[in-house]
């Protein structure tokens, strides 16, 4: 592959994922979900601007902790004019996601503490699962597995258990 001189101002797709380390499937995914852009050449080529590394570097970065794309490019679509977001961007963008973030820890850490009650058979109708069925509630809506989003079931202190 040849080496971009490193003030390039385009890069192409595999220039591109040497500089970020994403692969180049990965590149082409965030393209078709409107998360990144590029131009095409004469020979339809793509043609990234050198600034779409900060932004691919963004992206990661947000999945890492767990942002979905969706969320990510809602965020990378408020920034004026798309432009590249900048270490102020990242601040006010990863305060706004915190909040999102503390809940997705306390889910964890709730389920983690009652996972030794929790026979990991997804059977939800069990009248002793604290992770989805706290005092048998589903019980009451016929047999069989009902839900396992804990949120909507937090954790209690049952008295039958």
């Amino acid at each position: 592959m040849s080496k971009a001189p490193w003030n390039s101002k385009e890069l192409t797709v595999g220039q591109l994922s040497e500089r970020s380390g994403v692969a180049v499937s990965a590149l082409h995914f965030y393209e078709a979900k409107g998360l990144i852009v590029s131009r095409r050449t004469a020979g339809n080529q793509r043609r990234y601007s050198r600034d779409t590394l900060r932004r691919v570097a963004f992206i990661r970065l947000a999945q890492r902790i767990g942002i979905p794309l969706k969320t990510i490019k809602d965020a990378l679509a408020e920034l004026p004019e798309e432009r590249t977001p900048t270490r102020e961007d990242w601040a006010k963008l990863s305060a706004a996601w915190r909040t999102e973030l503390d809940d997705r820890i306390e889910q964890l850490q709730r389920l983690r503490d009652d996972l030794t009650d929790c026979i990991g058979c997804g059977c939800l109708s069990l009248d002793r699962c604290v992770l989805a069925n706290p005092f048998d509630r589903l019980g009451d809506e016929g047999p069989g597995a009902r839900r396992i989003d804990t949120r909507l079931s937090p954790a209690s202190s049952c008295a039958s258990c």
